[in-house]
């Protein structure tokens, strides 16, 4: 019996860290899906994600995946990432994650840091062993860039000797099956390729709790917006269809939600006006 309730209190005890996600959308700048069983569907802030998952941007796309652990990891436009592996426990925070294509950082913050934890990140041929740090790199074509910002990495692909990179600024290129020396980059350069993973402001990018939305249309009939909302969502939009009620009359109207102020939600309006159906969007919030 004392062994039974004690039990008990263990899955009581550890339940609250094996409930938190493994991963979760934090921002978006769309159009961006997630990729699971087939279905392809619009990121949205909060999405939780598992082991099988990929993202996929699309053009001028950003996203920010927060792992439970503490770690941040970027997607820039026309990308693909895989989420081979995903194991959170108390003990320790196993990950495996797949490049397939585009550019990416991947930071830790210093709690993270302190955390047990094997993540390995990989790009194309090239693998990543993280050791607690902050990197960024890009898959296109037959070209895999690694450069580290800090900390320390192991980077090589199958048959050569890893590289151990531990000072800021250094990075690896493998070039059509060729790995390059480990060499220095420029400040100025690796401040542009910040940019391509870096959420952008002024392109109507969704937060987690963020509250200005933006309604896309509106009628009376919820049949009457569907094809709009189906649009929308197709093209990497999380467009949902809600109901409004003033006074006796029921409206419904089809809106993306998540926007952290109203500057963003106007550009994002502007984006859309004229589009998917789209005709005269409003911000509210």
């Amino acid at each position: 019996m004392k062994a039974l309730l004690l039990s008990v209190l263990l899955a009581i005890a550890s339940a609250p860290a094996m409930a938190q996600p493994a991963a979760v959308i934090d921002g978006v700048q769309m159009p961006a899906w997630r990729e699971r069983d087939g279905k392809r569907v619009p990121l949205v802030p909060g999405m939780e994600l598992r082991a099988g998952d990929r993202i996929l941007t699309g053009k001028d796309s950003r996203i920010l995946v927060r792992l439970s652990e503490g770690s941040v990891v970027k997607l820039g436009e026309n990308g693909t990432l895989h989420l081979a592996e995903l194991r959170p426990s108390k003990e320790l925070f196993r990950a495996a994650l797949q490049v397939l294509e585009g550019a990416f950082r991947f930071t830790t913050d210093l709690a993270a840091k302190a955390r047990k934890r094997e993540v390995t990140v990989r790009v194309e041929q090239v693998t990543i062993g993280i050791r607690g740090t902050d990197f960024w790199g890009r898959s296109r074509a037959e070209r895999q860039i690694v450069c580290l910002l800090e900390g320390a990495i192991e980077v090589g692909a199958a048959g050569e000797q890893p590289a151990l990179m531990n000072q800021p600024r250094q990075f690896y290129v493998r070039d059509k099956g060729k790995t390059q020396p480990v060499g220095f980059v420029e400040a100025k350069q690796l401040a542009q390729w910040s940019l391509e993973t870096d959420i952008q402001d002024g392109k109507g990018a969704l937060r987690r709790g963020g509250r200005f939305s933006v309604q896309l249309a509106t009628a009376d009939k919820r049949d009457a917006l569907v094809s709009i909302q189906k649009q929308l969502s197709d093209a990497g939009y999380p467009a949902e269809i809600a109901q409004r009620k003033a006074g006796d009359k029921l409206t419904h109207i089809v809106r993306i939600r998540q926007l952290p102020s109203r500057d963003e939600a106007q550009a994002l309006a502007d984006q859309l006006k004229g589009k998917f159906g789209v005709k005269e969007p409003r911000v509210s919030g």
